[in-house]
């Protein structure tokens, strides 16, 4: 199945589950073996096989153990570089102004 932008997010997330674990598979990895190799609770990783939520550095920690780690980029590629908005102005540095002294009671 193709992800596109019009799907819900739990189709998605159960269609990358479903990714995920016919990797693990290919791989040849149990969930046991994965488990050790990557930090990650079986129970995390059957979760998320089954379209649940495991978080951020979980993930990150499976992909990793499989070595899917060089798919980052295209998850999230780094930010084109920002040109000025017009042509030929150089952005100026923000300067920080001394505060004025409160007025001191005589």
């Amino acid at each position: 199945m193709r992800i596109n932008r019009g799907m819900q997010e739990r189709v998605i997330s159960e269609e990358l589950s479903s990714r995920f674990k016919q990797y693990r598979i290919r791989y040849g990895i149990t969930a046991a073996e994965l488990a050790e190799k990557s930090t990650v609770s079986v129970g995390t990783i059957t979760r998320f096989e089954n379209g649940y939520d495991i978080g951020l550095l979980n993930l990150i920690k499976l992909l990793k153990a499989l070595e899917l780690e060089n798919l980052f980029d295209l998850l999230i590629p780094e930010p084109p570089k920002r040109e000025p908005k017009r042509k030929g102005v150089i952005p100026m540095p923000r300067v920080n102004r001394p505060k004025k002294p409160k007025n001191s009671e005589k």
